[in-house]
């Protein structure tokens, strides 16, 4: 368990979502710790599209499928495409509706302030 200090702060989350607020500061965290653990670079691809480069560990492409499938149960407006381009290049690509823009640039904004904290 990592002894970093978890920011709880969802003031960006959308009135879209649907998890319940007793369980997004456990999100947060996940991806926190995702951020960290997994992702190598940040790259805003368009306003609508961000990727994240991963490490090609199997476990984290698992962790990357996981963390997606559930985040889009409760955040429908989220398209996520996880895809190899070689046994060690992993990249997830991110997109949204012009309508969550907000949301996209929160997600790159804390992906790339959290990662490499580790």
């Amino acid at each position: 368990m990592s002894d970093h200090h978890i920011t709880t702060d969802d003031a960006w989350v959308p009135d879209a979502c649907t998890l319940p607020t007793a369980e997004r500061p456990l999100r947060l965290a996940e991806f926190d710790q995702f951020f960290r653990d997994a992702v190598r670079s940040v790259d805003r691809l368009s306003a609508q599209h961000l990727r994240l480069q991963l490490d090609g560990a199997a476990q984290v492409e698992e962790t990357a499928r996981d963390l997606t499938a559930r985040e889009s149960s409760c955040c429908s407006f989220f398209a996520f495409d996880l895809s190899r381009s070689g046994p060690d290049a992993l990249a997830l690509d991110v997109r949204v509706p012009a309508a969550h823009i907000d949301v996209l640039d929160a997600l790159a904004q804390r992906a790339a302030s959290v990662r490499g904290q580790g």
